[in-house]
């Protein structure tokens, strides 16, 4: 396997909006190129790097996966994302590792809300920008209209510079503003141009637009500027130079026109990225700090320097074990190398160093800094992690996952299936971070989070395929809670005599409300002997079990204090248990006084949409007992603030889904409880006193 320098490496992460063809981009420019030997389809499940079976069958992009290629004595890492919304935040962490990020937009619908959101990440992580235009062959597409809608979303930046050649069925190849020369194509997915002239309808369009890049170009250098003021125009080297340079610097976003499918435009796109797109050694160097003094550093990526690698990923595989991808950041991975995980004070062995091309691992030597590589069985090393030389420790800061969006309760099928759970899921959580997993420890459900139903009902899917574990799927139960409006008090005597030994114990408490989220408080105000050190802690552990087991519905009880002020006990037949049950009987007469009611969990919900659906977004929040909290723009988009109860939120997706036609997204977590209304504590009484009756 050929080992490339930094400057020969592109690290291209193509994002944008699920099925806006990312995938197909990545198969053509693999095939053009001769990494593979035929076209890859998504529709028939033949692409590189969609090769779980949910993608398969799914049609979709899942996981980040990484392929390459060579072009023009270039290597072409080719980083393909998600765009479906519920894995968007693949993307995230797979644009640390990029040098620049490819926007592939489709040219029917333009920019749409995961073009922009991944556009904010890549903005975050400080790299360079480009646009393909795909699907140009498409009915109702249209370059000039797509166009202006990406200028109006990201800003003048974005100049083009290609021109199509034809319209939707008889789009046909490309005018290169560079070479000004026009590219046809056979539409065979060959992906290769055949070099003419710029058909003459197309002169004086592709002659304006060449000079509005000139200018553009110029406008980014003020040496540039000054000669263009003096000439009229920039060299060829001029022009290619301070391209590359503001492309570097993010005042330049170029946009390219192509048709993935048929392979038309494919060739100048692996050209422009080969030519004019930044190497490891060209963008700003990874920040990280040095785990003894937290003191920011920054590694360049020089291949001479000491090794650092980060671990951008990991893939679950059931046969071959943790395979960990990586960049190698900065100086030269070699197989067999002992390296350090700073993060875990652990030693490692580079043993399997491999590149990949989808799920296939290509076994080599070397990786030079700024490449893209992976390792297999790692013992201690995970997302996130920074290896590398002992003798130099940096830790670089990892891609925070999102919070988990929705919850569901998750139960094996099979008992068998019960010991399996737990490390299944681990393994799945270390290939997706944005998963999270918990026991609820008032309902004692085992609960999966993630952004949606979709991204939770694809995880346990893969556990049944991958790992053979097969889990149902239901909504968690809602964690109610009960408490007190009014102060009460209450004296309670246990006396049993049959005999021999009796049970004696009388204890007077004071119960009073606490504010929301206070919890339990028990306080000991006895003084003197009345009731004996030695069973002063007996009442508060009879309180907190009668306040676990709850009185309006069997719900804990929460937000409460308790005041022992008094009591009586019996030198022979007084004991622990006796108190327990007295403070248990004292917990009961003062909850007939006290007004206890049921609580609920409000959820802080943020939901992200397109304005045009902003109506009816909030007309269903307002229905589901919602209060909006207010709005905030973000790119072209909104988001909605609101508070909701949860047991409004359990099919929330599907509802959102339906609306904007799976564009928007939401975000929840719990803010504080509530008191239930009147109308609905009643019948929650009545369905939980039903559920017993059954029980």
């Amino acid at each position: 396997m050929k080992l490339f320098n930094t400057g020969e490496i592109r690290n291209v992460g193509l994002i944008g909006h699920g099925d806006s063809g990312k995938t197909t981009v990545v198969s053509s420019l693999l095939y053009c190129a001769g990494a593979v030997d035929r076209l890859g389809s998504v529709d028939e499940g033949t692409t590189v790097t969609d090769f779980e079976t949910e993608e398969i069958e799914r049609k979709i992009s899942i996981s980040t996966a990484l392929s390459h290629a060579e072009w023009m004595g270039k290597r072409l890492n080719l980083i393909d994302t998600p765009g479906d919304s519920a894995f968007v935040h693949e993307a995230n962490a797979a644009l640390k590792i990029a040098d620049v990020a490819l926007s592939v937009v489709c040219g029917v619908a333009g920019v749409e809300v995961q073009t922009e959101k991944t556009w904010r990440f890549a903005s975050g992580h400080g790299i360079a920008h480009a646009i393909v235009v795909n699907k140009l062959d498409r009915e109702r597409a249209d370059f000039a209209r797509v166009l202006a809608s990406l200028q109006e979303a990201f800003g003048r930046e974005v100049a083009v510079l290609h021109l199509p050649i034809g319209k939707e069925s008889s789009f046909s190849g490309v005018v290169d503003l560079l070479a000004m020369k026009a590219y046809t194509y056979a539409g065979d997915g060959s992906g290769k141009g055949v070099e003419g002239d710029i058909p003459g309808e197309l002169q004086d369009q592709a002659t304006a637009a060449r000079e509005a890049l000139m200018e553009m170009v110029a406008e980014t250098d003020d040496a540039l500027m000054e000669k263009f003021f003096e000439a009229g125009e920039l060299s060829e080297e001029e022009l290619l130079s301070g391209l590359q340079g503001g492309i570097r610097k993010g005042k330049i976003v170029p946009v390219l026109a192509a048709a993935a499918l048929k392979g038309i435009g494919t060739d100048r796109l692996a050209t422009c990225i080969a030519t004019l797109l930044p190497s490891p050694n060209e963008r700003e160097s990874m920040a990280g700090k040095v785990p003894a003094t937290g003191e920011v550093i920054r590694r360049e990526a020089d291949p001479a320097a000491p090794l650092s690698m980060f671990v951008f990923k990991t893939i679950a595989d059931p046969f071959a074990g943790r395979i960990s991808l990586f960049r190698v950041v900065s100086g030269t991975a070699s197989i067999d190398e002992t390296v350090q995980n700073f993060g875990k004070e652990s030693g490692e062995k580079l043993a399997n160093l491999s590149i990949l091309q989808g799920k296939d691992l290509e076994k080599i030597s070397k990786l030079r800094a700024g490449d893209l590589g992976g390792i297999a069985k790692l013992k201690n090393t995970t997302t996130g992690d920074t290896l590398g030389d002992a003798n130099s420790p940096i830790v670089i800061d990892p891609v925070v996952p999102p919070e988990g969006a929705i919850s569901f309760a998750i139960a094996p099928r099979s008992r068998g299936d019960e010991d399996k759970l737990s490390n299944v899921l681990a393994r799945l959580v270390e290939e997706d971070p944005g998963l999270q997993t918990s026991r609820d420890p008032q309902t004692h459900e085992f609960l999966l989070s993630g952004t949606g139903q979709k991204h939770v009902e694809v995880t346990l899917a893969k556990m049944k395929k991958k790992f053979g574990v097969d889990c149902e799927l239901h909504p968690p139960k809602v964690p109610y809670r009960e408490t007190i409006k009014k102060k009460a008090e209450a004296t309670a005597r246990h006396k049993k005599q049959t005999g021999g030994h009796g049970q004696f114990a009388e204890c007077k408490i004071v119960m009073e409300p606490l504010e929301s989220g206070a919890g339990y408080e028990f306080v000991d105000k006895i003084f003197g002997g009345a009731i004996s050190q030695g069973y002063r802690p007996a009442v508060n552990k009879g309180i907190q079990a009668a306040a676990a087991r709850g009185y309006v519905a069997g719900y804990p009880m929460n937000d409460f204090r308790v005041t022992l002020v008094d009591g009586k006990q019996h030198t022979v037949d007084s004991s622990e248990m006796a108190f327990k049950i007295a403070a248990s009987m004292a917990f009961k007469e003062c909850m007939k006084q006290a007004q206890p009611t049921l609580l609920e969990p409000i959820m802080t919900v943020d939901v992200e949409i397109t304005e045009e659906f902003m109506g009816d977004i909030m007309g269903d929040l307002n229905s589901r007992r919602g209060r909006v909290q207010g709005m905030d723009s973000v790119g072209s988009g909104q988001v909605i603030h609101a508070q909701v109860p949860m047991a409004e939120m359990l099919t929330y997706s599907q509802t959102l889904k339906s609306i904007t036609g799976g564009r928007g997204s939401f975000h929840m977590s719990l803010s504080h409880y509530e008191e239930v209304p009147a109308q609905i504590q009643q019948k929650l009484i009545t369905e939980r006193q039903a559920a017993k009756a059954e029980d």
